[in-house]
């Protein structure tokens, strides 16, 4: 099985879906590939089709008027980019940029929307990743504006211990810049953030790890 197959298999986007399916998608996609740093797409460029992530990790941001860069998300590998402006038929509402050098597949929009016109099941994958999306923003936008810096952390913290299998010991895939980005907040501030929770015996660092220590302690401080 091919890396390209075997993410394709576990994106909630296309898993689930037959063989056959399969083969149809990976025939309308194009291979791309960024180094570290590359821009792929601008807020306003056009959306002529979207992207998954088959190797690395990609930062999708908006820039402020004021030039304050405020992250989005992170994507991952079997996750997707610029998905919305496909069925909306308008521009990409935010930027993209690769984390680290990445391999990502291509769909152009016109290809893609004819081969879902009758393949109801991908329709539903696509429906669902949509709502997801939607539901992560609501998060975001409730942790950046209710929550105070530490419940923002603690918030994450949970979060991604929940997306890496449920384990004690996570592993941060970005910079801690990054990290005070996407929660809204300065570097220094989430330093002091952090260094609470290891005052508070809630969490360990270990090198480029976080060990929770206490999990309900975390639960609480996130409420």
């Amino acid at each position: 099985m091919t890396k390209v197959h075997d993410i394709l298999l576990k994106s909630q986007l296309f898993g689930g879906l037959p063989e056959d399916h399969l083969e149809k998608i990976k025939r309308i996609s194009v291979d791309k590939h960024f180094n570290k740093g590359e821009i792929i797409f601008f807020d306003g460029d056009e959306g002529t089709g979207f992207y998954l992530v088959i190797e690395g990790s990609v930062n999708v941001y908006k820039v402020s008027s004021e030039g304050k860069e405020q992250i989005l998300h992170i994507v991952k590998e079997g996750g997707t980019i610029g998905a919305v402006p496909v069925f909306s038929g308008k521009s990409f509402p935010a930027n993209a940029q690769a984390i680290s050098k990445s391999h990502l597949l291509f769909f152009p929009r016109e290809k893609f929307i004819n081969l879902i016109t009758n393949n109801p099941s991908l329709t539903m994958n696509i429906l669902a990743l949509l709502s997801m999306r939607l539901r992560q923003f609501t998060i975001q936008i409730e942790n950046l504006s209710l929550k105070k810096i530490p419940g923002r952390l603690a918030a994450y913290m949970l979060y991604l211990s929940q997306e890496q299998g449920n384990k004690d010991v996570i592993k941060l895939n970005i910079s801690k810049f990054q990290l005070a980005n996407l929660l809204g907040t300065g570097p220094e501030s989430l330093s002091r953030a952090l260094g609470n929770m290891k005052i508070r015996k809630l969490v360990e660092e270990e090198g480029a790890n976080i060990r929770l220590v206490n999990r309900v302690g975390l639960e609480e401080l996130a409420k």
